[in-house]
């Protein structure tokens, strides 16, 4: 009786939906705090949200799942950060300007949450918009990496790291240069790659799915409206949206 409550339990998406719902109210609440909060703000923001993603991988793939994600995610998103301040590889030459907490080999532990929060909902865009092993890991590298046209924005204009040869950059979105997106195609095929051979194929999770289009629909708003970044709302905007919108339009096909 007791395994098949904790199964139900794991089953269950209200813990899921819990936590999306406080993600979402959080980065909600983000613009609308004094400068002096935002910083604070921005960790738990990370933090609920990788706890959200965290529950629902444990929920689909049950502990083996959250194992994979902290590991391969968390621990790839580490390693690759520490390998690029030390020597500007994979991404260009940056720093940390020590405003988002503890670091761990000088990176701040809310980044290698950052990548394992976005790698699960990365994942289940590419189990919807392919059905090979290779279109997944794809279609799931690109749709981690065209966040990145919103996050790295958003982080330099608010302090938290410098680009130390910004150009050349995409256009429209200065002080962030090409090879870091390059570096986020190529650490993002590892960690999705790695992630989807640990997990196997699974369902496409409907909390996940919430999650990434919302960030999606989230940022292009934050960024025209509330952050003075219009640039970065266009051409993210665009980029993720070539994934995004391709993806909302399949889920709602099948509800």
């Amino acid at each position: 009786m007791a395994v098949a409550t904790h199964r139900a339990v794991l089953r269950s998406t209200r813990p899921s939906w819990v936590l999306v719902g406080a993600a979402v109210l959080v980065q909600i609440v983000y613009p609308l705090v004094p400068d002096a909060l935002t910083t604070a703000v921005t960790v738990c923001s990370v933090v609920v949200f990788f706890l959200a993603s965290l529950v629902d991988v444990v929920r689909v793939h049950g502990v083996r799942g959250g194992v994979g994600l902290v590991g391969v995610a968390g621990g790839g998103g580490l390693v690759a950060e520490a390998v690029g301040l030390a020597t500007g590889l994979p991404f260009g030459p940056y720093v940390y300007t020590g405003t988002l907490g503890p670091e761990i080999l000088g990176v701040p532990v809310i980044v290698p949450l950052a990548w394992a929060m976005m790698a699960w909902p990365a994942l289940v865009v590419g189990r919807a918009l392919a059905r090979r092993t290779g279109g997944v890991v794809a279609i799931g590298t690109i749709a981690l990496a065209a966040w990145d046209v919103f996050l790295d924005p958003q982080m330099v204009a608010a302090g938290h790291w410098v680009w130390l040869a910004p150009a050349p950059g995409l256009p429209l979105v200065p002080g962030v240069p090409l090879t870091n997106y390059v570096g986020w195609l190529v650490v993002g095929a590892l960690v999705i790659g790695g992630l989807a051979r640990v997990l196997g194929p699974g369902p496409v999770s409907a909390p996940a799915s919430g999650l990434y289009l919302w960030v999606y629909a989230s940022s292009v708003l934050a960024h025209l409206v509330f952050f003075g970044l219009p640039g970065s709302a266009l051409v993210g905007g665009v980029l993720m949206g070539a994934v995004a919108i391709p993806f909302a339009y399949v889920r709602l096909r099948r509800t």
